[in-house]
């Protein structure tokens, strides 16, 4: 009879198959990321700069006289209309991250955009309340898989510790689309022709630059790293192997020849590390989209005329463009995403007890510095958190997208939180965004607890007998000698 392999013996057999053992390039490595760096990510800067640009403007056109030309001028009317953008964004999170899988990355993502910038255009041509509900439910629709796309893709590029940095460069766009678009909405909502007068021109703009910059993409993004024309074969098939070495043994399928199978996502929906992710992002998301959408009525608010108030949104959403590349780089250098989760948040919670506990405006708008600079990092280390800790692409796919969905709910409370009956302190909304921070900071520290158990259990091999079964390259995340990040 013949003898069963021991975890042990499993074990020690495994380096001859696993491309782990594989020996390492760090020149062609370095020629890869400079590659990648300068024909990916501009693309994916601006993608997710006109996501965030097209999504808030909504707030720079309340100051332009949105609410009083479409009558919503009481009651929560502006809010609902924030609100309806978020129930398809939440709705399609997991299906368009299979559909990235299925179709062509470099032509879904670009389609997504182009779509929401001719949504974005039409807002402008808007009359009624009516109208604009619908405009911003089609702008939910198409909006909704870019962020989970975007982790997707670049995981198709970049290996796990080398991506916090990159989603940090693209995520910075966030906070300066805040700025840019503060700037942006000042010049333009002056405009006033053949009847659009104001508000309206900051959609057709904006719109329009959104929908040219689309079109560009479908000409200048790659697929994967097989089809990527700007490689040379060599450094083709370096970039697939390297990103099997970066799995640690966990499978041993290219990103380009994996096969949807509900075997992944049952993985992905048992992954307690998924569910940590979701919850802290749930949380932390409260505070980030309603800064994002009512930081010009915070800074309107502290007695600044309409003008003035866009142009004060911009010094604080800087500071959290400069926060977010910051520790990205400093992230991927340690390898750590939960402790800048913790900082951020610790700020952040500090900016809105000074938005709550003074009464003089520049300490509520230091406050707002604070705020910006915790909040806005956080985000991205959440994201490359959680594509750190789910393997293969199929399982992240999934994964980040169930997390993204349930984070994204989070949105039906920001988006109520900041009443115009509430001006000009709106003290219940910065006290709820207090107290979601708090949470997220517990959170995160109970995630950062429950990965070092899990890592422990590994380096004990505790988790060895998982080797004895026949599909080693089916574990995933689930393989003993896959680490998790902090």
């Amino acid at each position: 009879m013949e003898e069963k392999p021991t975890a042990t013996q499993a074990d020690d057999t495994l380096p001859e198959k696993s491309p782990s053992s594989l020996p390492s390039d760090p020149a062609l490595d370095r020629r890869l990321n400079r590659k990648f760096d300068l024909h990916i990510l501009p693309w994916l800067f601006g993608i997710w700069l006109f996501s965030f640009i097209d999504r808030s403007n909504i707030g720079n056109a309340r100051l332009a006289g949105l609410p009083e030309d479409l009558g919503i001028t009481t009651g929560t009317g502006f809010n609902v209309a924030l609100l309806v953008f978020y129930i398809p964004y939440i709705l399609v999170d997991v299906p368009s991250n299979l559909l990235l899988k299925k179709f062509k990355a470099g032509v879904y993502l670009p389609t997504l955009i182009t779509s929401w910038g001719l949504v974005c255009t039409c807002i402008g041509f808007t009359k009624s309340f009516a109208g604009l509900v619908v405009c911003r439910v089609l702008l939910g629709l198409f909006e909704g898989g870019i962020l989970g796309g975007v982790i997707i893709y670049l995981a198709m590029f970049y290996r796990r510790h080398e991506m916090l940095y990159r989603s940090g460069l693209f995520y910075c766009a966030a906070p300066l689309s805040g700025a840019f678009g503060g700037l942006l909405a000042s010049a333009l909502g002056q405009i006033e022709y053949r009847g659009y007068n104001r508000w309206p021109w900051i959609f057709f703009i904006e719109g329009i630059i959104t929908v040219l910059f689309g079109i560009v993409c479908f000409f200048f993004m790659p697929d994967t790293p097989a089809l990527a024309r700007f490689l040379t074969d060599e450094e083709r098939e370096w970039a697939l192997r390297r990103m099997r070495i970066d799995a640690s043994g966990s499978t041993n399928i290219d990103v380009d020849q994996e096969e949807f199978d509900w075997f992944w996502f049952k993985m992905a929906v048992k992954a307690p590390q998924m569910y940590f992710c979701a919850a802290i992002w749930f949380f932390l998301l409260v505070p980030l989209y309603s800064y994002s959408l009512f930081l010009p009525s915070i800074v309107a608010g502290m007695g600044y005329r309409s003008t003035i108030a866009q142009l004060f949104t911009v010094p604080p959403n800087m500071a959290g463009f400069v926060s977010v590349i910051v520790t990205a780089h400093f992230s991927d250098k340690v390898k750590q995403r939960g402790i800048f989760v913790v900082g951020g948040t610790i700020v952040g919670i500090c900016g809105y007890v000074m938005l709550l506990v003074s009464d003089q405006n520049r300490v509520k708008y230091a406050g707002t510095f604070l705020i910006a600079i915790g909040v806005f990092q956080a985000s991205p280390m959440l994201m490359g958190w959680v594509g750190n800790n789910l393997a293969p692409h199929y399982v992240r796919a999934v994964g980040v997208g169930i997390v993204i969905s349930l984070a994204n709910c989070s949105a039906f409370i920001g988006t109520f939180i900041y009443l115009q009956r509430d001006a000009p302190k709106y003290a219940l909304g910065h006290s709820i965004s207090l107290g979601a921070l708090v949470i997220t900071l517990f959170l995160t520290c109970a995630q950062i607890g429950y990965l070092e158990w899990e890592n422990r259990k590994r380096e004990r091999g505790d988790r060895d007998e998982r080797l004895l079964q026949d599909d080693t390259h089916r574990l995933g995340h689930r393989h003993p000698r896959f680490k998790y990040t902090l």
